[in-house]
């Protein structure tokens, strides 16, 4: 049984910063991609940032472009999201996954968590 769990979120105001955490336990045999989502109230779930297996590649949504940094530690099977200059419209349900492809991708994501909730003030 593969789980991730996301930690880090909270309440900070715009312009401040925040760092995501996703741990993994169980196994996940092979290689695999990990990403984020997130889910704002009342919208559907949107795609955040992607990272490949070995941490070179990376993919991120336009609107997190620039703010946003997605990392990972494979030691710790970690994943990390690194969040500044929080703007209000990122405010939202934070979803971690993993594929049990290696590659950078936007869908098809095998696992998830149960998410970590992301408050910006104005």
């Amino acid at each position: 049984q593969v789980q991730l769990v996301e930690s880090g979120g909270g309440l900070v105001q715009a312009g401040g910063s925040l760092r995501l955490s996703c741990a993994t336990s169980g196994r996940i045999f092979g290689t695999y991609a990990m990403a984020w989502f997130r889910q704002a109230p009342g919208k559907e779930r949107e795609f955040v940032a992607a990272i490949s297996w070995s941490g070179i590649n990376t993919d991120y949504a336009d609107s997190v472009k620039g703010r946003f940094t997605i990392s990972r530690d494979n030691a710790k099977i970690t994943a990390y999201l690194q969040m500044d200059s929080l703007k209000v419209d990122d405010t939202a349900v934070y979803y971690c996954a993993a594929s049990r492809l290696p590659h950078v991708r936007r869908d098809e994501y095998d696992y998830w968590g149960q998410g970590t909730q992301v408050t910006v003030s104005s």
